[in-house]
């Protein structure tokens, strides 16, 4: 049967069960070693999928795993998202750090987890609090001009952002499962690693430099904040980093967690792997070339770098 390339079908795993769930409409050719850690052991080589889950629901397609060494093709660079991919910070960081500083300001506003789960459409905590302001009404603390309201939002985001990293210097918010493991693997081989986040640069700062530690954080490059003019889904960011990087968008891989993340990704041409978080869920992520619920540690680990590099090969029969 010929070989041609097609767009990789979404793969789904998940990191608390052995239920996997492919949605693959063609037959997708892995090394060993990634097949082992997507399908859950090399005992599951040539595996036909008959059901949309192990356990329930109609067929795919067909999963084959190759007896062959590591991709040749690795990433130029992996791209990491920083809120809910190397830290879930939403609920229990940002959310609190907004509603501590609205009560610090006696502003009467305080954002419940479902409201947050909405605002987290709009990237940005800036962008953020002026959208909720202008459609719910501005506090009444807040000035009457368009500049003195942006001087405002912007003053409440450095007290928010002070008060996020103190969080993290307490280190009360701990990386997600595989995150270290899979950026030592990069540093490893030489792959540019990169963050970047709509987030205050000095937030994503703060969470690379004290929940990776400083020998990583050296290696890092950081891409956040106000440092584009265009915030998620907007694809600036990600090409940003390729370009100061010197390395072509189609080499990349990025660490997503949500669907304006991947949109963002997926509109500057790179390859993307959604790691669902808490607020996150439920998006759509069929344009994704993988999705798992975590990146995983061993013995639940759920992809590495050889996985990343197979992605990108981009190995499909039809």
């Amino acid at each position: 049967m010929a070989s041609k390339a097609i767009s990789p079908p979404p793969l789904t795993a998940s990191c608390s069960s052995a239920k996997t769930q492919f949605f693959a409409k063609k037959t997708i050719l892995l090394s060993s070693s990634s097949c082992s850690k997507i399908l859950g052991g090399s005992k599951l080589a040539g595996i036909k999928i008959k059901k949309r889950t192990l356990s329930s629901g109609k067929g795919f397609g067909v999963v084959k795993c190759m007896a062959s060494p590591a991709p040749s093709v690795l990433p130029k660079a992996l791209l990491f998202d920083c809120d809910g991919v190397l830290v879930d910070t939403e609920k229990d960081g940002h959310r609190i750090s907004f509603n501590e500083t609205f009560d610090e300001k006696e502003l009467g506003v305080t954002w419940d987890v479902d409201l947050y789960g909405e605002l987290l459409k709009i990237g940005g905590g800036k962008e953020r609090m002026t959208a909720y302001f202008n459609k719910a009404g501005w506090p009444d603390k807040a000035p009457k001009s368009d500049e003195e309201r942006k001087a405002f939002v912007a003053s409440l985001h450095k007290r928010k952002t002070e008060l996020f990293m103190a969080l993290i210097e307490k280190k009360l918010l701990p990386l997600r499962p595989g995150v270290a493991k899979l950026i030592d693997q990069a540093l490893g081989n030489g792959i540019n690693v990169a963050v970047c986040s709509t987030s205050n640069e000095k937030a994503v700062s703060a969470v690379v430099s004290f929940l990776l530690g400083p020998e990583r954080a050296a290696k890092i490059q950081i891409f956040a904040g106000d440092v584009v003019p265009r915030k998620k889904p907007d694809p600036a960011i990600y090409l940003l980093a390729a370009e100061t990087l010197g390395v072509e968008p189609s080499s990349c891989v990025v660490v997503e967690d949500s669907a304006i993340g991947l949109a963002a990704a997926k509109a500057a041409g790179m390859t993307c792997i959604v790691t669902k978080s808490g607020y996150t869920g439920d998006e759509d992520f069929v344009n994704a070339d993988a999705v798992f619920d975590c990146i995983g540690d061993p013995p639940e680990e759920r992809f590495d770098l050889a996985f990343c590099g197979s992605l990108l090969e981009k190995q499909y029969v039809s």
